[in-house]
């Protein structure tokens, strides 16, 4: 009889915090194997052992640590190859690894720009670079990638973010049409701000422009938006929207893109009226 751990393997990169964390937990609890990826090796050590103790009943001997920039072609190429030649061929992959860099575009150097690019986005592609053609050989999987409500919504202060999870949202979406007639499924979540070990330093970076815009929106805890993003991928979901106000954008710029435009711009004149009024009270 089949058991949870003869299924494929679970894939997680960005494995090491935040919503790649939390998603490892939950598929730890349910006895998957899981393949985990991030950059820092002590990291993921401690994650793994931290895994292990979630189980009823197994060790850790079914959860692989794999440290690799996935931003690394040549790294993933070699090493992933090597790791699912040895473990198995995921049934499912999520692609969870990303940075947030935010910042005025005319504040912003290349670098710190391009960053965004070179792992939100080229990291995504690269897994799918090895994972996916395994896949189709199978004759079936699962490939989730983590874009974000700054995928479909250009955010003020968020030019290289948003360029790069609009990246994934397109390549995704191609992705979807190519890979579903060959037994493949494609899914792309856009969680809205969430409390992650990194969400207070990207929020302090922030210009006050899109404090004003975000400010009224509660960020999501972690296992709230795990919930939601596990549902849809039961559900085999291409977009999974994780919010109401998430899901109420999404709707409102495809349907109404010109009111999407003139209420940020609204937005964004009167943060900005406010913030001169209190330099000038101030001075």
């Amino acid at each position: 009889m089949t058991t949870v751990a003869d299924i494929r393997p679970v894939l997680i990169t960005g494995a090491s915090s935040g919503i790649g964390l939390e998603l490892a937990r939950h598929y730890a609890r349910a006895g998957r194997s899981l393949i985990l990826i991030a950059r820092n090796a002590e990291r993921l050590t401690a994650v793994a052992t931290q895994l292990a103790e979630l189980r009823s009943q197994s060790t850790d001997d079914n959860i692989v640590t794999l440290p690799v920039d996935v931003a690394d072609a040549q790294a993933v190429s070699t090493k992933l190859a090597e790791c699912v030649h040895n473990y198995g061929v995921p049934d499912l992959v999520i692609n969870a690894a990303g940075i947030v860099n935010v910042g005025r575009f005319l504040q912003m150097d290349k670098d710190y720009f391009d960053d965004n690019l070179r792992i939100d986005f080229e990291g995504t592609v690269n897994v799918c670079r090895i994972v996916v053609p395994l896949m189709v050989q199978a004759g079936s999987g699962h490939i989730v990638n983590i874009a974000s409500v700054a995928g479909f919504l250009g955010i003020y202060g968020y030019t290289g973010y948003s360029a790069a999870k609009y990246a994934v949202m397109g390549f995704s979406e191609a992705l979807r049409f190519e890979l579903k007639p060959l037994g493949v499924a494609v899914s792309v979540v856009c969680p809205p701000d969430t409390k992650t070990p990194g969400f207070a330093a990207e929020q302090a970076a922030r210009p006050f422009e899109t404090e004003a815009i975000a400010g009224s929106i509660a960020p999501l805890n972690a296992q709230t938006v795990v919930r939601k993003i596990i549902k849809g991928i039961e559900l085999k979901r291409f977009y999974i929207i994780v919010g109401a106000s998430s899901k109420f954008y999404f709707r409102l710029k495809g349907l109404l893109p010109e009111v999407f435009l003139a209420i940020v711009d609204s937005d964004i004149r009167k943060a900005q009226r406010e913030a001169a009024a209190k330099k000038k009270s101030a001075a």
